[in-house]
């Protein structure tokens, strides 16, 4: 194995080299940390005054090393099992576009701006920086999954979305309606009257604009019901398609054990692709093990 095929198996998903890419993830996992900390800490002027050199020798520090793992990441990812692509050039095009590669590359080119634009929105630059939070995606399917949750569920999401629109335009207009004359700097338009109403559908309500008549009391209330609703729709919606897509997950899982089963012997390899398996959605190696006993205890009383 040369350099550039073991750099490639340590970013991936699961590389065959453990101990080594839990180390290097680990110490990404760390300094990903450490900066979101230090951005953090620059927009206390007490804490940038007096660390405004240290606070910039670390983020120096810090994407140097962000723009080592990105060039290493296109440079390996011909030998990346986890992208898709025929040739080497196809797979490093499919890494930079990817999502993944677009977030790496945003943690540090807002850094770069600063340091190559003169006269740049320094504060939007750092702001930007925040998205290194997004690089935490390398470790977690957290955003897969819910985009798959959502996905799979897109009809009645849409449906719910609907619901939560008509709401919004609805509310808008009647208590614009009624609310105008009584509270006409607060109420002025229909289009600066949807901020009541969205924070009064979400439940926020910040009390910042109120109804003072009757009728608008009345709406205010029914507006408050109906954003209970969907929003509790909305919430239910997706968490259906996070329960779908774990028990599809699972049932995965049971799949490829009982196919391991079939000669009644699981082997080193086949242990290898559960384990592996086992760790990509996220079961606890309790959860395997109680699955594989049931499943091995069935099989012996049911030998056929």
């Amino acid at each position: 194995m040369n350099s550039r095929q073991y750099i490639g198996s340590l970013f991936e998903r699961f590389s065959e080299h453990k101990v080594a890419a839990r180390r290097l993830n680990t110490f990404l996992f760390v300094l990903i940390m450490m900066s979101l900390v230090a951005i953090t800490l620059e927009s206390v002027d007490s804490i940038e005054s007096a660390w405004s050199s240290e606070l910039l020798i670390f983020e120096f520090i810090s994407v140097i090393l962000f723009s080592m793992e990105y060039v290493l990441r296109i440079w390996s990812a011909p030998d990346n099992r986890d992208l898709q692509g025929k040739t080497a050039l196809q797979k490093r095009l499919n890494y930079i576009f990817s999502f993944t590669g677009l977030i790496d590359l945003v943690a540090i080119l807002p850094t770069l701006l600063q340091f190559i634009w003169v006269g740049a929105d320094l504060r939007l630059l750092r702001v930007m920086r925040l998205a290194r939070l997004l690089k935490l995606s390398h470790f977690t399917t957290a955003l897969e999954d819910l985009v798959s949750a959502i996905h799979s569920e897109r009809q009645a999401f849409g449906a719910a979305l609907y619901l939560m629109v008509v709401a919004l335009f609805l509310s808008s207009s009647l208590i614009y309606i009624v609310e105008r004359e009584a509270q006409p700097d607060a109420f002025p338009s229909i289009p600066e009257t949807m901020w009541w109403a969205i924070v009064t559908l979400t439940t926020v309500g910040y009390g910042d604009v109120s109804p003072v008549t009757a009728a608008g009391k009345l709406i205010g209330a029914m507006t408050a019901m109906m954003g209970v609703c969907t929003v509790a729709l909305l919430t239910g919606i997706v968490g259906a398609g996070f329960s779908k897509q774990m028990s599809k997950q699972y049932a995965e899982f049971e799949h490829k054990v009982r196919e391991a089963l079939e000669d009644g012997i699981i082997s080193a390899e086949e242990a290898e692709e559960i384990e592996a398996l086992r760790e990509r959605m996220g079961l606890s190696k309790t959860q395997a093990d109680e699955l594989a006993n049931h499943l091995i205890e069935a099989k012996r009383g049911n030998p056929e």
